[in-house]
């Protein structure tokens, strides 16, 4: 594990940079201050970089406008691979026809909706209409009453043998410097623990969200792990998910882990980074 002070080395030394979002590019804020810099940088050396994220409350096209409105053009949406993609794909291959039920907004449910399947909220699930619901998916916190809609859910399951997928595994988001909210992957734990059934999770830590975009970058040259560094903010996710897949890792404490935690939690976890850095925003003076 090395501390290094200029984002600017990590640059240098990978080919390919995976980027968390929320804790690294963005935080409750806005844009993290000076990230831009970082994107500036990347063009001037003709560095890949995507940003690979459990955010699956809205479609790539919705993301990369979102940073498009905080000024930052530089990430577009085939920049952005998302947890809701592998949950489309897992869709298309796995459920024919009938219902997919799902918690979260409107927006969210882009993902489903791309896959030809009838998708509905599951607070619009009757009796008249359940036995058709062939799945559930977990894709974000709001959009929903938690206290009824978590209930129709739980019922839901009670009743129907089918696949539960979680598109966003976050257990927990920061919402101020010091405080988080409880995020989707952590409203699905309590469910699962609930029905006493196991779900089906996409994203970070999971291996099949880097393979997603390691494949996608194979299609069309080839690739080594060892040119691939992935950059978050949180050990339980980005850092041991990049860990297990084979890439090495940078954690920045601009998001969930702080300054005065990191070596309390690497110690406490085990879940050891490449790199710590304070950010991943390149210096203006290493230009």
């Amino acid at each position: 594990m090395q501390r290094i002070d200029n984002f600017k080395t990590i640059i240098d030394k990978y080919n390919v940079i995976f980027f968390d979002a929320y804790g690294v590019i963005k935080n409750h804020q806005g844009l993290v201050p000076g990230i831009e810099k970082t994107f500036e940088y990347l063009k001037e050396q003709q560095k890949e970089y995507y940003i690979v994220t459990n955010d699956a409350s809205r479609s790539p096209a919705q993301l990369a406008a979102s940073y498009h409105k905080m000024g930052l053009h530089a990430i577009t949406p085939g920049r952005i691979i998302s947890s809701g993609m592998l949950t489309k794909e897992y869709l298309d291959l796995k459920v024919e026809d009938g219902i997919v039920a799902y918690l979260g907004t409107e927006d969210s449910a882009h993902y489903i909706e791309s896959s030809g399947l009838h998708t509905i909220p599951v607070n619009q699930i009757s009796s008249s209409n359940i036995d058709r619901v062939n799945a559930l998916i977990f894709l974000d916190d709001e959009g929903f009453d938690w206290r009824s809609d978590l209930n129709i859910a739980v019922n839901l399951l009670r009743k129907r043998t089918i696949p539960v997928i979680v598109a966003n595994t976050d257990l927990a988001y920061p919402v101020t410097l010091n405080d988080v909210a409880i995020a989707i992957g952590g409203l699905a734990s309590l469910i699962e623990n609930i029905v006493g059934k196991k779900f089906i999770r996409f994203g970070k830590p999971d291996s099949q969200m880097f393979m997603f975009a390691y494949d996608l970058i194979r299609d069309y040259r080839p690739i080594s792990k060892k040119e691939i560094v992935m950059v978050g903010d949180t050990l339980h996710t980005d850092i041991i998910g990049g860990n297990k897949f084979g890439l090495d890792t940078v954690l920045v404490l601009s998001g969930n882990t702080l300054a005065q935690d990191v070596d309390t939690r690497i110690t406490a976890t085990g879940i050891v980074p490449t790199y710590i850095c304070e950010s991943a925003v390149v210096e203006k003076d290493m230009f």
